[in-house]
């Protein structure tokens, strides 16, 4: 298997949600951070990197007892680029991708992340991107090829991940997704619908 990292984001302010701390919003009796990060941990990619910005401290033990390696981003209040590029500069130099994995994704399970993996191992290490898809909508978490995408996005700035980098690439590998890969939490109605069976 190629070297493959995870970088976690729980960096962001969390707006959209209101005043509480989004990432440590309860669901099914935990905090949605940690559903991600325990989806990461249970997925073959090593290691897990989780970006800590906005409530960094209460973020951190909502995660204690973790096997995972914390990054504070000082600028995460200058948008998500500076995130993501915080996550990366953690990974060890010998990753050749890493599995982005956003904080407020409390479905996605170790099978996604995996999924990505083997599909990235199976491409011959071609593709800049592996990304999963539902319903014609590209989701997450996706897949980034370092050695081929590593110096744009050192480049990206403002609110935005390498959604901008991808769009029009040829070499982005689409597989399917299903409503995990599409649902993410940005407002306490869309927690309440996470929560209903």
């Amino acid at each position: 298997m190629p070297e493959i990292g995870t970088i976690l984001l729980a960096a962001g302010l969390g707006t959209r949600f209101g005043p509480e701390p989004k990432m440590l919003a309860p669901l099914d009796g935990k905090p949605l951070v940690r559903h991600a990060a325990e989806a990461a941990l249970a997925a073959r990619p090593r290691p897990v990197v989780v970006v800590l910005g906005a409530h960094a401290d209460a973020v951190r033990a909502a995660l204690a007892g973790l096997d995972l390696t914390f990054v504070e981003n000082p600028d995460f209040r200058a948008g998500l680029s500076t995130s993501l590029r915080a996550g990366l500069a953690a990974l060890p130099r010998s990753c050749e991708a890493a599995v982005v994995v956003l904080g407020d994704m409390p479905r996605i399970s170790e099978v996604h992340i995996d999924r990505l993996a083997v599909s990235f191992e199976e491409s011959s290490k071609a593709v800049a991107a592996v990304v999963p898809v539902q319903d014609g909508r590209r989701g997450n978490p996706v897949l980034l090829n370092l050695r081929l995408l590593a110096d744009d996005i050192a480049r990206l700035t403002g609110d935005r991940g390498a959604g901008p980098l991808l769009r029009n690439r040829p070499d982005i590998l689409e597989i399917p997704g299903d409503p995990a890969t599409a649902l993410d939490i940005d407002t306490p109605d869309a927690l309440r619908d996470a929560d209903r069976p």
